[in-house]
């Protein structure tokens, strides 16, 4: 199986529009961040999770041509802005909770109408919840995570779990994620945030879950540099960035 990050980034994107901070300002191109998104590729099959904004870019920086199947973890927009860009890609099954299909359904109602307007995106939406599910054999557990008070859903598929945009856990859900290889959360910055991860909060949690080896994903500029921040970290736990490709 294989990973790779099309963005890294929070709602806002690094750098942020009309900051001039320090990080903003960075020539290091690991310090530029898309909206949050990966490609998971295991043989022929290829899972998108979350589709924001910068999709269409994302899409065309890596040649990516065709789509198995695209799983939400939510409706917030940074996550599901770019699903009109898939329409080049023909036929796209979306997995998604039932909420995050009606908002959807609400913001692109030009895909679902009886009568479509030629060239719409081919959208087939499927509903899941917390029981596992297989998209080409290839099993997909959800699991339960709380964005502050949204209930929201992240992914384990094998030994990788991706739980993005996360303030807290539900507790029957760490058996879960017990023996991982890789996990990827969500960390937003140094500081308090009432419905994200801190950098603090992130690693107790990741501490708490034990995986071989953990990337911290949809950070915000006040994270601070990428390559300060990981030297203050362990080999086994770092900041991910835009295009970096893992093996498991």
């Amino acid at each position: 199986m294989e990973i790779l990050f099309l963005g890294t980034g929070t709602s806002t994107g690094i750098p942020q529009i009309g900051c001039e901070c320090e990080v903003c300002r960075s020539v290091n191109l690991k310090d530029k961040r898309l909206r949050a998104s990966v490609l998971v590729v295991s043989g022929k099959t290829q899972l998108l999770i979350d589709c924001g904004p910068d999709f269409r870019q994302q899409i065309l920086t890596h040649h990516i041509n065709r789509l198995s199947g695209v799983l939400l973890t939510h409706e917030h927009y940074d996550h599901v802005g770019g699903l009109d860009d898939i329409r080049p890609l023909g036929n796209s099954d979306i997995y998604a909770e039932d909420r995050v299909m009606k908002a959807i359904k609400r913001t692109m109602p030009y895909c679902f109408s009886e009568n479509k307007y030629p060239g719409v995106p081919l959208i087939h939406l499927h509903e899941i919840n917390e029981n596992a599910f297989e998209i080409d054999d290839l099993k997909i557990q959800p699991i339960r995570i709380m964005h502050y008070k949204l209930p929201i859903l992240g992914f384990r598929i094998g030994n990788m779990a991706y739980l993005t945009d996360v303030k807290t856990i539900d507790e029957s859900c760490f058996e879960e994620l017990k023996n991982l290889d890789t996990l990827i959360l969500s960390a937003l910055r140094p500081n308090f945030h009432f419905a994200h991860l801190s950098l603090n909060e992130a690693l107790a949690l990741t501490e708490r879950i034990g995986a071989r080896k953990t990337f911290f994903t949809h950070m915000s500029h006040d994270m601070g540099f990428h390559d300060e921040i990981n030297r203050s970290l362990t080999d086994n736990v770092q900041l991910a960035f835009d295009g970096l490709r893992i093996i498991l």
